[in-house]
């Protein structure tokens, strides 16, 4: 009878809390659903009226859709690829007895820490300049002619920055996943005869995959919604070259001023993360469960 009291007591307490967390996620979520059938233009609020789903026709048929959903698959393919092979890298290089190891990651792990507008500011100015960049002068150097990154190559140039801004966070997760394996069992390889790469085949990669999975599961979660690195410095261009799908909402919800189209926008991107999300959570969240 105590444990039944017990139990309602604490369900009682916690009752609260999730109904707090249930009306802040749900309300925002039916208010853009009930946006996106309707007709509702700031530059003219007069004119609105349920308009069904013609504002998820617009947004599919948009030519700059498709567009968008491929540069914004390859920022997070190209991200993930560059963050997890670096950081394994990295994890390994500075879990060696070195001088100065503390130091040194606190300065891996730092870049975590700013915000993306900065750090897109940073890479910018200070590194993708034309005239003052640092890649400009060694270009100058080399005797070539700097490079226009931001125009050229405005998704490599986005996926670059956006790497720079996640590869401590894979780090951080994989350096803590190796530093749990055990010492002997390397050693033990080695004097078996075991090359560093077969101990790193063998032994290391397969003690990594848990920490991999869970970079790549919450890494694809937040990249899904890139918006300030492009908004920063791109805006989308030259054209569409830049455009992802955050940034194309945000272009119909502040630009066009058209809240239907981008409500409507919103409720796409849902469904696909979510989409995303399962195909992760079958194909590589089972090994979390290994």
């Amino acid at each position: 009878m105590s444990t039944q009291s017990t139990r309602a007591a604490a369900r009682l307490m916690v009752a609260p809390s999730v109904i707090l967390l249930f009306i802040w996620m749900i309300v925002p979520l039916a208010l853009t659903i009930y946006f996106s059938f309707r007709l509702y233009r700031l530059l003219s609020p007069d004119r609105t009226g349920w308009v069904g789903f013609n504002n998820y026709a617009w947004f599919l048929n948009s030519p700059d859709f498709w567009t968008a959903i491929i540069n914004t698959l390859l920022l997070v393919g190209g991200v993930l690829v560059i963050t997890v092979v670096l950081g394994i890298l990295i994890a390994l290089l500075i879990d060696q007895p070195i001088w100065g190891q503390g130091p040194l990651r606190v300065l891996v792990i730092s870049p975590f820490f700013v915000m993306p507008p900065v750090a897109a500011s940073i890479w910018e100015n200070l590194f993708m300049h034309p005239q003052n960049g640092l890649l400009a002068a060694v270009s100058r150097g080399l005797g070539a002619e700097p490079i226009l990154y931001l125009e050229s190559y405005p998704m490599a140039s986005i996926i670059l920055i956006t790497s720079w801004e996640w590869l401590p966070f894979a780090t951080l997760i994989l350096l803590t996943a190796l530093q749990s394996m055990s010492s002997e069992q390397l050693e033990a390889a080695e004097m078996d005869g075991a090359s560093a790469l077969s101990r790193f085949r063998f032994m290391v990669l397969p003690h990594l995959s848990r920490a991999i999975t869970v970079v790549i599961l919450i890494q694809t979660i937040f990249l899904l919604g890139i918006f300030g690195e492009i908004f920063t410095t791109t805006q989308g261009g030259p054209g569409n070259a830049s455009t992802t799908l955050p940034y194309m909402i945000y272009k119909q919800a502040l630009i066009a001023k058209d809240i239907g189209r981008a409500a409507a926008g919103g409720i796409i991107a849902v469904i696909l993360a979510n989409i995303v999300a399962i195909f992760l959570m079958r194909g590589i969240g089972k090994h979390l469960d290994a």
